[in-house]
């Protein structure tokens, strides 16, 4: 059983070819593999496959490590998109992928960056079902209440502005994310980001993954975090012809740029490397195979 481990920004998955398994993945064997006691650990697991639509190249799911599964990931998706370049999959320099959440559209713009059209964000969806069409709202979580912008980008985002750098810095989401992410507004469970300006453009955010936990980056997260942004009248780097708003968001990982235009659709840009190819050992596939 060959796998890759790849990480964008400290965001780590293995990589698998679907049809190079010896069986097919599900929850408890996800969960195994992202183990780093028992397994090679990761923040999730993306299983690539030949593509169902012949306009794409490849069929992406994205797994977390507690083996449910993603409907996208900015940066499990830049992590599988560069792997199919490196790995021979295509050779051209734009393409499509398939992920549950439909089509997205990668640029591939060097050796370890591409950016990745993500599609129109909604501020309405069944994630949020209660929720005005300008996604907005309140909850109380922890004993404070929690102003948020609910962002559906891929899969659901609760992005939450904060006033102040050192308190988003000191802020503990271990115990705030977990109340957020399961709070009875969100029938999905959604995926949590804190953010703060820190200049026109450039905002500084932190995000709790729903089914992950605190991650170092997100794609998805720091890009729901720059539409709440950009909706609230952040101000970044703007073509007036194409209407679009560049906003470069600052993650514990490093940085990230989102383009968003004034129909919120959104453009992702950043980069994706390797760790290391690995060959699974006959004890862990015996291990995995016993799981169901």
């Amino acid at each position: 059983m060959r796998f890759e481990k790849w990480h964008a920004l400290g965001n780590d998955y293995l990589i698998v070819e679907r049809d190079r398994l010896p069986f097919p993945l599900t929850a408890s064997r996800v969960a195994h593999l992202c183990d780093p006691h028992v397994g090679p650990g990761s923040d999730g697991v993306l299983e690539l496959a030949p593509p169902s639509d012949p306009g794409s190249v490849a069929d992406l799911r994205i797994f977390n490590p507690d083996g449910s599964e993603a409907e996208l990931s900015g940066n499990g998706a830049r992590e599988a998109i560069m792997y199919l370049v490196r790995r021979g999959w295509t050779d051209r320099r734009e393409f499509s992928i398939t992920t549950v959440a439909g089509e997205i559209r990668p640029t591939i713009l060097s050796d370890t960056e591409c950016r990745v059209d993500m599609g129109r964000a909604r501020t309405v969806s069944d994630d949020y079902p209660t929720g005005p069409p300008d996604g907005t709202g309140a909850i109380d979580v922890g004993g404070r209440s929690w102003r948020f912008q609910h962002v559906k980008i891929g899969n659901p985002q609760c992005a939450i502005a904060m006033d102040d750098l050192d308190e988003l810095l000191a802020l503990d989401l271990p115990a705030h994310g977990p109340g957020i992410q399961h709070h009875v507004t969100f029938p999905q469970r959604t995926n949590v980001s804190w953010f703060v300006e820190l200049e026109p453009g450039r905002i500084r955010a932190r995000i709790f993954e729903r089914g992950v936990g605190e991650t170092m980056s997100s794609g998805t997260g720091a890009s729901g975090a720059a539409v709440a942004y950009v909706l609230q009248g952040g101000a970044g780097a703007q073509d007036r012809d194409e209407g679009v708003t560049t906003v470069t968001v600052v993650l514990d990982g490093g940085e990230l740029v989102v383009d968003v235009g004034e129909d919120l659709h959104v453009d992702l840009t950043g980069w994706a490397v390797p760790i290391y190819a690995a060959e699974a050992s006959d004890d862990l596939v015996t291990t995995l195979r016993a799981l169901t």
